[in-house]
């Protein structure tokens, strides 16, 4: 019996110095160490960009990334003009460098120019002084066009994580994503292209498009007649998004601060 009985003991006892252990190791990652400071809600946390407003409001921008061809943005401008409505395109250094025309036109037709990188590169890869030059290189091509200089970035590819959405707020830029995807690269077809952007549209949903898609501009004009009949107004992500006392939440919806 008295066997049995130091047997359970160094059990209790073995059970116990385990779980001091692990607790020991829980509370150094979660408080971290004055000399370190890893902390793990830090390390956890993510720089997120903005993907949808929270807004009561019908309201919703429509936007466009211009990296490749050129072939459709006249025609784009017309569209558009002919709504009303005044759309934000995100424009790579490259592709204004080589259409500075269309750059132009698109600027005294109303509509946003903000910067879709310079060469349209995977950003997470860079340094941050490279996605620094980057970025300036991008921002100096179209203020020398427009006059105005960017301060709206969506990153090639969709790609960011904290370094890329953190430069960029250092460089007095909001880091714009997307909630809607019309995915017109695809060439799905314009029947696609519409239901997909009109059964997921929300207020403050930012919609993305790309020039030189081949069924976008068909598809266009039934999405802006079918948002205007259900309500919606459309904005440019400049005048959507808040730009002060606010915060970013899991799922990319920014979300007023102000009481």
């Amino acid at each position: 019996m008295q066997k049995i009985k130091k047997i359970l003991s160094n059990y209790r006892a073995d059970i116990f110095y385990a779980f001091l252990i692990v607790f020991s190791v829980l509370c150094l990652f979660i408080t971290g160490t004055d000399s370190g400071r890893t902390v793990s809600a830090a390390v956890a946390e993510r720089d997120i960009p903005i993907y949808c407003v929270g807004t009561d409001e019908k309201k919703l921008s429509i936007s466009f990334d211009a990296a490749w061809g050129n072939e459709d943005t006249h025609q784009l401008i017309e569209i558009l003009d002919r709504y009303n409505v005044k759309a934000t395109f995100f424009i790579v250094g490259d592709w204004a460098r080589k259409y500075p025309e269309s750059v132009r036109e698109l600027f005294d037709a109303g509509h946003e120019i903000m910067s879709h990188s310079d060469r349209h590169k995977h950003m997470t890869q860079l340094s941050k002084e490279q996605i620094i030059a980057d970025i300036e290189t991008c921002g100096n091509e179209i203020e020398k066009i427009t006059g105005v200089r960017p301060y709206l970035f969506r990153a090639p590819y969709g790609e960011y994580d904290n370094k890329v959405v953190g430069t960029l707020r250092e460089l007095g830029y909001y880091t714009i994503q997307w909630d809607v995807d019309s995915l017109d690269w695809k060439e799905l077809g314009v029947q696609s292209i519409i239901d997909r952007v009109t059964g997921k549209v929300q207020n403050g949903s930012i919609v993305l498009f790309h020039n030189a898609a081949k069924y976008t501009p068909d598809a266009l004009p039934t999405i802006l007649e079918t948002l205007l009949d259900e309500g919606y107004s459309f904005v440019p992500v400049s005048q959507l998004i808040y730009k002060d006392n606010y915060k970013v939440d899991h799922t990319g919806r920014q979300i007023s601060l102000a009481q």
